[in-house]
């Protein structure tokens, strides 16, 4: 794919598709279309555009039907999700998994979006999950999307079974935590617990986010609102607010662990100071033994007998003996 050789060459191009009515394939346009036709013909157009390509914002001031707004919403770098309803567009910036070229994610992309009655642009920067499978479902069969506003539905729908799949993996990071709090192992989860609710908290907020602007698009003026966004702004929540309870319930699964190590862990600790509070009592009581017969004074007892160190040793273990029933007296034992 050349981007940068030839004068007609789609900046910052990474796939077009042309959509026709009653095809059953979409047309894939090559990255040095025409822009004068790119625009114009039949049917309606999906162009994706990566950001990295410097030369993207001046291509789209050249783009029919987009207003300022929309421009900015396509090329801005802001890492929080948007969603604005405004002349018959819809435009914003949806959260997604960013994809690396060797395996999947849990690091949050961003997707930028314009959606209009004859074309659906979106842009990014990093590789994103939902948007590779949305578009093999478009090349599997594309009779099932009429219309710009159909392919935006499957972008969110994706990130839904996206999200579905990171919460049953996060279940299944937490059921090993769990096994090994629960256990009689003496591995320390802690340091794998917080990268898991980290996750699960960045989850629950952008999930909320989106959920939210969805509900507030939706009661946007129905001379502003793309046709039938209203029917689709409802299925969509429906979907996201499934999802929304799941992850909910992670956290508060993640909180509970939490709370259940540190538990633990304080068992632990007091074990340990009643072990060291035992051997101290226990070696107390020899020490002040040691200690008295050590001192360098005069008069010292059993200092001039042969069985000194005899009577001493008794002494010691007497020490301990009297330690031991005292201890045991007031129930410590």
């Amino acid at each position: 794919m050349n981007t940068l050789t030839s004068a007609t060459t789609i900046p910052g191009f990474v796939w077009a598709y042309r959509l026709r009515p009653g095809s059953t394939k979409p047309e894939r346009l090559p990255d040095d279309t025409d822009r004068s036709t790119l625009f114009s013909e039949e049917g309606f157009l999906w162009l994706h555009l990566n950001l990295v390509d410097a030369r993207v914002p001046a291509f789209l001031e050249d783009a029919p039907g987009l207003n300022e707004a929309a421009r900015i919403a396509l090329t801005t770098h802001e890492s929080h999700a948007t969603l604005t309803v405004d002349d018959q567009m819809l435009f914003g910036t949806l959260v997604d998994f960013q994809r690396d070229f060797a395996q999947d994610t849990r690091d949050i992309g961003w997707l930028h979006f314009v959606v209009t009655d004859r074309m659906l642009i979106t842009s990014r920067l990093q590789p994103l999950r939902s948007l590779d499978r949305a578009r093999v479902l478009i090349e599997k069969n594309a009779t099932r999307f009429s219309r710009p506003l159909d392919i935006f539905e499957l972008l969110v729908v994706e990130f839904q079974r996206t999200l579905i799949s990171v919460v049953i993996e996060i279940s299944e990071e937490l059921n090993l935590i769990e096994d090994f709090v629960h256990g009689n192992t003496s591995r320390d989860e802690r340091t794998r617990l917080p990268s898991v609710r980290r996750t699960i908290v960045r989850l629950h907020r952008h999930l909320r986010t989106v959920l939210s602007l969805m509900r507030h698009a939706a009661a946007s003026d129905d001379e502003e609102m793309p046709l039938g966004f209203e029917d689709v702004a409802a299925r969509l929540s429906g979907r996201l607010e499934a999802v929304d309870h799941d992850v909910f319930a992670l956290q508060e699964r993640a909180r509970l662990l939490h709370e259940e190590i540190g538990a633990k862990l304080s068992s632990e600790i007091n074990r340990h100071l009643y072990v060291l509070s035992i051997m101290t009592a226990f070696l107390l009581p020899p020490t002040l033994v040691t200690g008295f017969f050590g001192m360098n004074t005069s008069g010292l007892p059993l200092a001039g007998g042969a069985s000194g160190t005899g009577y001493a040793v008794g002494f010691i273990v007497a020490s301990i003996l009297l330690a031991w029933w005292l201890l045991k007296r007031v129930d410590i034992l």
